[in-house]
């Protein structure tokens, strides 16, 4: 259950960057296929962050570390440009459209967790 809320919570975060950046896009939103990119996105975002993103933070924490944590937002920017390459009909319109998808992705799936009253983050630490 808990990975189904998450699930959730980070494909209307997706959606919700969609509206907000005109750099981003989900293909035709008027259509279930909307829906499912930015599922599709959400997962592989996922997967990616749980996968990918480890590996690229610690090859690259020198960098990291002289950037006072700063390079993170590029790995952040890099899985989104990865996400970009992997899905059909999700299209980032370069680098600082990724890193604007990232940080916007960051902010909205923050206040969506606070709305979903950590829920599903104590019942995985139960």
């Amino acid at each position: 259950m808990n990975l189904l809320v998450r699930l959730i919570i980070a494909t209307l975060a997706v959606l919700i960057t969609d509206l907000l950046l005109p750099g981003v896009s989900l293909g035709d939103m008027g259509t279930t296929n909307g829906l499912i990119t930015a599922l599709l996105v959400a997962a592989v975002l996922g997967l990616l962050n749980s996968i990918v993103r480890p590996i690229l933070i610690f090859l690259t924490l020198p960098v990291t570390l002289v950037t006072l944590g700063l390079f993170i937002l590029v790995i952040n920017a890099a899985m989104v440009l990865l996400a970009d390459r992997l899905i059909d009909g999700f299209t980032v319109n370069g680098f600082w459209w990724a890193l604007a998808f990232s940080v916007v992705q960051w902010l909205v799936q923050g206040f969506l967790n606070t709305l979903d009253g950590g829920k599903s983050r104590r019942s995985r630490e139960s």
